[in-house]
């Protein structure tokens, strides 16, 4: 707790008079970490939202502290993590039942979730695999990219796919190698 306070420059009575302990604060981490993610989620929903730059750059800038200490619960099994997934296997699972063609909306679901937060767990391995930080604003723009590359358009939706490719597009002052690759798919 005196790292934590030290770290956020502050003094451990502040600290503790927040939080209470160390679990008080873990609990206030998840809890940010799952109304971060509720929120891109529900952005998501909204192709008009999903589809615009400075959302997706938004999200850029503010994901890599929530995605390290996601990666880290992950890996650690950490209890605030189970709603997270829960949720989120929830929600995929009630929108690939919308659709005629898939036959295990939960199977396809439950694996859609856990391969998505691999990238967060196994970030330290991506980065060295791509030579960059993977949690880099650029990077994450670049991971994202691939990830559209390998899921199947049917599988969000062609609308929703569209969206998000549409939503890759890099700030204006980025000139970058690593840029979406969206071309491919116009």
């Amino acid at each position: 707790m005196r790292g934590i306070a030290a770290d956020a420059d502050s003094s451990l009575g502040v600290v503790q008079h927040h939080f209470g302990n160390k679990e008080g604060l873990r609990d206030a981490c998840d809890d940010y970490v799952l109304d971060f993610f509720r929120e891109q989620v529900t952005r998501g929903r909204d192709l008009g939202q999903v589809q615009q730059p400075s959302i997706s750059n938004e999200v850029f800038v503010r994901a890599p502290a929530v995605l390290r200490y996601l990666g880290r619960a992950l890996a650690e099994g950490s209890p605030g993590v189970v709603p997270l997934f829960d949720e989120l296997v929830s929600m995929t699972e009630d929108h690939l039942s919308q659709r005629p063609d898939v036959s295990d909306p939960r199977g396809d679901a439950a694996v859609f979730v856990a391969m998505r937060l691999g990238v967060y767990t196994l970030h330290g391995h991506l980065s060295r695999a791509l030579g960059v930080e993977a949690f880099a604003p650029e990077s994450l723009r670049r991971i994202s990219a691939s990830l559209l590359e390998i899921i199947a358009p049917e599988f969000l939706g062609t609308e929703a796919h569209r969206a998000a490719w549409d939503g890759m597009e890099p700030p204006a002052s980025a000139e970058s190698e690593e840029e979406p690759r969206r071309e491919d798919h116009e």
